[in-house]
């Protein structure tokens, strides 16, 4: 009988960073369950941000656990679609995940800085930052269904690049309705401060991914 034999990449790192994902969600519900049962609500329901969003707490405990989830999660995503276009890549560097985690967790903390800097300038510190507020939320949220998504191609499912482009693809509209959402709830301010709006659109919510996409896409980084 002849046996067919495959390569078995160890995957207990990955295993690792997954459970510390379901500890930190376990923390959040533990510590906060009534705040973690409002924020499962939110595609239903808004009731989050009329409660909770009071007082635009960013820097709450309850957010910054599920940052750290959402840097590990996008990051473990980012891996696998790297590892699928070009696994010679993964293979020549081994600390590519820490670097896809350092370059993820910077970006979002820089375009954070920046986007509190310009409210400053403006004097719209109340309403950036509940939009902020907002976004961040919804950034979460769609980082546990990314979570959940690395479960399944991980260890269920081995996805083709069409499988993840596709996932991608749902992810990318849930984003797009969620700051159509964001920016419907703001309006008023959107309208009074229009000029602002467009600029702000396009140097902080647009270009950076454009910027992104040359870089890694046309750039040859993936």
């Amino acid at each position: 009988m002849d046996y067919i034999t495959r390569d078995i990449i160890s995957q207990d790192w990955i295993t690792f960073l997954l459970v510390g994902c379901v500890v930190l969600y376990t923390i959040t519900k533990y510590f906060y369950p009534l705040r973690f049962q409002e924020f499962i609500l939110l595609p239903i329901t808004n009731k989050y941000f009329l409660v909770q969003g009071k007082n635009n707490e960013i820097q709450h405990p309850f957010n910054i656990i599920l940052f750290i989830a959402q840097i590990i999660s996008v990051s473990l995503f980012i891996y696998l679609l790297i590892s699928t276009t070009n696994p010679d890549l993964i293979s020549a560097n081994k600390w590519i995940f820490i670097q896809i985690c350092t370059a993820y967790a910077g970006f979002v903390l820089v375009k954070y800085y920046l986007e509190k800097i310009i409210s400053t300038v403006f004097s719209l510190e109340s309403y950036i930052n509940q939009y902020l507020y907002e976004k961040i939320t919804y950034r979460n949220l769609l980082a546990m269904a990314i979570f959940l998504g690395n479960l399944v191609f991980f260890y269920i499912l081995q996805p083709s690049l069409l499988v993840l482009l596709v996932f991608f693809g749902i992810l990318i509209l849930l984003n797009a309705v969620s700051m159509f959402y964001s920016y419907k709830t703001n309006g008023k301010l959107i309208f009074r401060n229009f000029f602002y709006f467009i600029l702000y659109l396009c140097a902080l919510e647009i270009s950076p991914y454009f910027i992104l996409y040359k870089v890694f896409i046309d750039g040859g980084g993936l």
